[in-house]
């Protein structure tokens, strides 16, 4: 009893209570139907550092964590993890996942069926077959080769530039391509140059494989072909430019666009002399053309002037 009274006279006991109080008015009731259907995410106090809470928070995570769940294609169909075909969708790509070797690698979660290293496949974009006979697995900082997985489950497949994010693969007979993944329309932008113009092969390479993992949009000016980056927030042109420095030793210089508002158009629509100062002419990296207007009165300016040209927020 006397050690409870001490410890109610140190600063440590009284952050802990405030701590409790907060999050008794700004949290939410534990609700584990919210919590599978995606509307709720618990959240676990704790230091893997120290140790501290990391088994608590495992054995919660494998009671609470969703089973694995059935899939909806482009056309409609449900694929179900119980189907016996082997289907999978990339959501993920990580480029140098050892420095070493200049390594990518897909993250694939399978979707029904069960995985083989050395299974073929069809990579619906293209129609393409080929043969997983690389694939991986990762446990903290170690990994392994992966030889079986099952629906649920997530494998690496070593990646020479092949896959997407978003991409389909499978198996059987049946084309299976998954509905799209989301994407976010970069709001701030900015142009990016080699500092060192001796260093661009490293440059070229460095913004291809960044830019394939989707944290930021690569785009190229109609007129003079400059590299222009687009990201939801500031840290990730940051990490960018960290990333091309430590991994490529390409250091990059970034000048600020500001804010825009990116808005594609129909190639057959397009006329360059649309555009102007406040709505630049672009391409992405399917050379599919788009403005980056420099605000919304710019952008009704532009509809009012071309009514029968049709923009649109995403492809």
């Amino acid at each position: 009893m006397a050690q409870s009274i001490r410890l109610k006279d140190e600063s440590i006991y009284r952050q802990v209570l405030g701590e409790v109080e907060l999050l008794n008015d700004a949290g939410n009731n534990f609700d584990t139907e919210k919590i599978s259907s995606g509307k709720q995410t618990p959240v676990f106090f704790g230091s893997a550092l120290t140790n501290f809470g990391v088994k608590t928070f495992l054995d919660a995570y494998l009671q609470f964590a969703p089973a694995p769940n059935e899939h909806h294609t482009e056309t409609g169909d449900v694929v179900k993890p119980i189907d016996t075909e082997f289907s999978g969708f990339v959501f993920k790509i990580q480029a140098n996942m050892n420095p070493n070797h200049r390594d990518r690698i897909a993250f694939v979660r399978i979707c029904s069926g069960k995985f083989e290293r050395g299974m073929d496949v069809i990579l619906t974009r293209g129609n393409k077959k080929m043969r997983l006979s690389n694939s991986t697995q990762f446990m903290a900082d170690t990994r392994e080769t992966l030889d079986y997985a099952v629906a649920g489950d997530i494998i690496g497949l070593y990646d020479t530039g092949n896959f997407q994010i978003g991409d389909t693969i499978y198996s059987g007979k049946k084309a299976v391509q998954f509905e799209k993944l989301p994407q976010f329309t970069p709001e701030i932008f900015v142009k990016v140059t080699a500092k060192n113009v001796m260093k661009q092969k490293s440059f070229h390479k460095g913004i291809e494989q960044l830019v394939q993992e989707g944290a930021i949009q690569l785009y190229k000016s109609y007129s003079t072909g400059d590299y222009i980056l687009g990201a939801v927030g500031q840290l990730q042109f940051e990490v960018f430019q960290f990333r091309m420095l430590n991994e490529y030793h390409s250091e990059v210089l970034m000048t600020p666009m500001g804010k825009k508002t990116a808005r594609w158009i129909e190639p057959e629509q397009l006329d360059e002399k649309m555009s102007t100062s406040r709505n630049l002419l672009v391409k992405d990296r399917q050379d599919r053309p788009l403005f980056l207007f420099e605000n919304e009165f710019a952008e009704r300016w532009f509809q009012d002037k071309y009514p029968k040209v049709k923009l649109t927020a995403k492809l």
